[in-house]
């Protein structure tokens, strides 16, 4: 059984093992193929069987080059950037994973908060250029400090990732308020659920987990904005496009937003003349909530395990049944 990973870097920049995977059939592995449409990616997976991808594309015109695939393996839970519905009509079944990143990605999305309610990259610099050392005073800040106790977090998606986020914000003192298609138990012993607009108009904090739909593409506009809390604090690492980012950046510089912690933006990576880039109080990270270790490691046991469900005739995690 040949497999080839395609984009395998990001996974594995040197810190895991590809052993798993090489326990399961002769393995090849590109740290990078092309991100965009282009024949190169046809030409590495050549005869292979099982492929292995994150964010390189899979086309109906690469799939009917390699009449060989078997199987489509994502290292990710997203699977976008394959033609799965193609795929399926090969009979191909795409495997993604669905549950990694519970714990790094609301993790992440509470640092992006509380890096803007206390500046501390900032502050930390300007002790280090001599700011502190040559200060008159006993202390100083640069930017406003915000206490989060007793303030509202509105979570939109609440589901594992969202709701971990508001265990974690339960516990700094925060209220809870989610917005969600399916209302379950375990969400309505964190926080309470509610409309839509609601949500936005209560919240002092914004923050989404939603997966990404045609429905609400662009949730985030100028309308939904004016909706909100003026100062409202807007954070993002689920999916870029789950906002509009000239929208924002106009938000953000008049004052109506008061900050937002991204970790996503609409075309990665992030274009030189992205708006965000000039708005202020704009905290921007590299898409990099999912990429702790430990997140990593689960995304190489889980498609190790996903290959091996596969050739034992028992595929799980199947996304294009």
């Amino acid at each position: 059984m040949k497999i080839v990973v395609l984009d395998g870097y990001t996974e594995n920049p040197g810190d895991l093992s590809w052993a798993p995977l090489e326990a399961l059939g002769e393995l090849t592995v590109y740290d990078r193929t092309s991100y965009v449409e282009a024949p190169i990616i046809a030409e590495r997976i050549g005869d292979a069987e099982i492929v292995v991808m994150n964010k390189t594309p899979i086309s109906k015109e690469t799939i009917d080059k390699c009449p060989n695939i078997k199987a489509i393996a994502v290292l990710a839970t997203g699977y976008n950037v394959v033609d799965y519905n193609y795929a399926k009509e090969k009979g191909i079944p795409v495997l993604n994973v669905p549950t990694y990143g519970t714990a790094s990605v609301s993790q992440f999305s509470i640092a992006l908060l509380l890096e803007i309610c206390h500046h501390i990259g900032h502050h930390s610099k300007s002790v280090h250029d001599g700011n502190w050392a040559s200060n008159v005073d006993w202390c100083y800040w640069d930017y406003p400090l915000i206490e989060l106790e007793g303030k509202t977090i509105g979570i939109i998606g609440f589901g594992r990732i969202g709701q971990a986020e508001g265990r974690i914000a339960k516990a700094l003192g925060m209220n809870v308020l989610a917005y969600d298609l399916y209302p379950n138990d375990s969400g309505k012993a964190i926080g309470e659920y509610v409309d839509l607009d609601t949500l936005l108009a209560k919240s002092d904090v914004v923050s989404l987990h939603c997966n990404l739909t045609p429905e609400n593409t662009g949730l985030i506009n100028k309308d939904t904005i004016a909706k909100m809390k003026d100062g409202a604090i807007l954070i993002n690492n689920a999916r870029g496009q789950l906002i509009n980012e000239q929208d924002v950046a106009d938000a953000l510089n008049s004052g109506k937003l008061g900050a937002a912690g991204l970790d996503v933006v609409y075309t990665e990576p992030i274009k030189a003349d992205n708006p965000l880039l000039k708005a202020k109080n704009c905290i921007i990270t590299p898409h990099i909530s999912w990429a702790p270790k430990e997140s990593r490691q689960r995304i190489m046991d889980i498609t190790a395990d996903n290959i091996k469900a596969f050739l034992a005739g028992s595929p799980v995690n199947v996304v294009n049944k």
